[in-house]
């Protein structure tokens, strides 16, 4: 089969993680377990997710010119992404996300940095790539105009785009209307639609609902794919692992509850590691995780 091509546009980030025993109360300090620093950035994170799984990835978004900006590129051409598409801003720093992990649950801080510098003229520039892509992944680390003017050129040459509305903020209809699916957690969810009937975009609506699974809705009906059962170490990029690999799945035209089960699953083996980006699995790994499930039921 050929690799489905997908284009992501959007994040790129340093994650400067801690590990404490708990997290600390206002004002008060505590010593933590464990630091490290990671690539990440919820573009970077879908981007890795779906390259592992086996698609030819095209990043689209912006570096500093500094050294973390050219660690994450090195990072996503170690996973054989192409960054040809990746802005670098000499005016400014590379966005870092600062991630505290505690009690099997995160808290985190994002500083954009450079991701604020992609604008939609740099979308038209690469309207060629969006063109010949299966599928486009999108989320919220970004401008609002970058996503409307991606969507929209999306939405012009027929590929399918998935809007991952992360961080929570209101979309504009465009958007809504254009994109082919949107996947929000249930706290996105009701931020999306705060004043807004969700009825009239049901069929394109794929909730996460963390260890209870994933809520679709087809030809009218609501349906729940349930999760699977793991030992969770670390929540970060578990989400991010969802969206890369139901990208994946979808562009290589499996249904819509066949492609939720296969992100399922790769979300859930991306938890029982520590780290975004170092939990995701590879497309051996989720197969071989789907058919134990298979034969245990």
């Amino acid at each position: 089969m050929n690799k489905p091509t997908i284009t992501v546009i959007g994040s790129l980030n340093m994650d400067l993680v801690t590990v404490a025993a708990r997290f600390p109360n206002q004002g008060e300090t505590i010593l933590g377990e464990q630091f490290l620093t990671t690539p990440g950035g919820k573009g970077a994170n879908q981007a890795v997710a779906a390259a592992r799984l086996g698609a030819d990835v095209r990043m689209i978004g912006a570096v500093g010119d500094d050294a973390f900006g050219q660690e994450l590129i090195r990072s996503l051409q170690n996973e054989g992404i192409s960054v040809d598409y990746v802005k670098p801003v000499t005016h400014g720093s590379t966005g870092i996300a600062s991630i505290t992990i505690s009690e099997r649950d995160n808290r985190i801080i994002v500083v954009p940095g450079a991701n604020h510098a992609l604008t939609p003229e740099d979308l038209d520039s690469c309207e060629s790539v969006i063109a010949e892509s299966d599928v486009c992944l999108l989320q919220l680390e970004i401008p609002l105009p970058v996503v409307e003017r991606a969507v929209s050129l999306a939405h012009r040459h027929g590929v399918r785009v998935i809007v991952n509305p992360a961080p929570a903020q209101p979309l504009p209809p465009s958007v809504l209307e254009q994109a082919s699916f949107l996947t929000p957690n249930e706290h996105e969810r009701t931020i999306l639609f705060d004043k807004m009937d969700e009825g009239a975009f049901a069929d394109k609506l794929i909730v996460t609902e963390g260890a209870k699974g994933v809520r679709i809705w087809q030809d009218g009906q609501e349906r729940l794919i349930p999760s699977f059962q793991v030992p969770v170490v670390d929540t970060t990029g578990a989400g991010d692992t969802f969206n890369g690999a139901l990208a994946v799945a979808l562009a290589e035209g499996k249904p819509l509850d066949e492609a939720c089960r296969f992100a399922n699953a790769a979300a859930a083996l991306s938890v029982t590691k520590l780290g975004a980006q170092a939990g995701m699995p590879r497309r051996q790994e989720v197969e071989s995780f789907l058919s134990r499930q298979k034969e245990s039921h």
